[in-house]
């Protein structure tokens, strides 16, 4: 297989931070941004960012800024749409995303998608950690997925499906599991960012 294409999904509206771009928030002298690239970059073939509205905002980052093409806010499986469609017009076969807001995921997280991938027909992972409560916590913002599939997505986001999970478990998705319980934290509010500052 060849290696996956990287998007980095900052589409949604960071209510809970007060609305704006999320991943322009600073932490320690860099935006989240560029943390997520700088981890995500290394990993894979090309990189992307998914964002909706003026893209000029990002023209720093020098990265392909790719909209949602499903209206309204449909979620994270709209941004992975978004970056299925764009790395299959340039011939990839797989793209790998992670959240704009989560400054700390693993740097070993392509690999990892990619070897519980092995041996299926269409490549597609979740990333997951351990959960007191539940055993396992997924991470639908972190996955593996076929370009493959994008019509079907397409069809499936049409139809009203938003939770990652239900379209996923369709086509029977795997996990990745990280040992680490909070790999995939993730800055939601103010207070989070403090808990990042702190956690660097």
């Amino acid at each position: 297989m060849k290696q996956p294409y990287g998007v980095i999904l900052a589409g949604g509206q960071a209510t809970r931070m007060g609305g704006g771009d999320k991943g322009l928030r600073m932490l320690g002298g860099q935006s989240l941004l560029a943390r997520v690239e700088a981890r995500l970059a290394p990993q894979v073939d090309r990189l992307a960012l998914n964002a909706n509205g003026n893209a000029a905002r990002f023209a720093d980052m020098g990265l392909p800024v790719i909209a949602d093409s499903i209206e309204g806010f449909a979620g994270p499986l709209a941004g992975v749409l978004a970056g299925m469609d764009w790395a299959a017009s340039l011939g990839a076969e797989t793209i790998v995303t992670a959240a704009a807001d989560t400054p700390f995921f693993p740097c070993d997280l392509v690999p990892q998608l990619l070897l519980a991938s092995e041996g299926m027909v269409h490549p597609l992972v979740l990333a997951a950690t351990p959960d007191a409560q539940r055993g396992t916590a997924r991470h639908p913002t972190f996955g593996l997925w076929p370009v493959a599939l994008r019509d079907d997505l397409r069809v499936a986001l049409a139809s009203g499906l938003r939770k990652v999970v239900l379209w996923t478990q369709k086509h029977d998705g795997r996990e990745a599991m990280f040992p680490q319980v909070d790999a995939f934290f993730n800055v939601n509010t103010p207070e989070d960012l403090a808990r990042a500052e702190a956690m660097l």
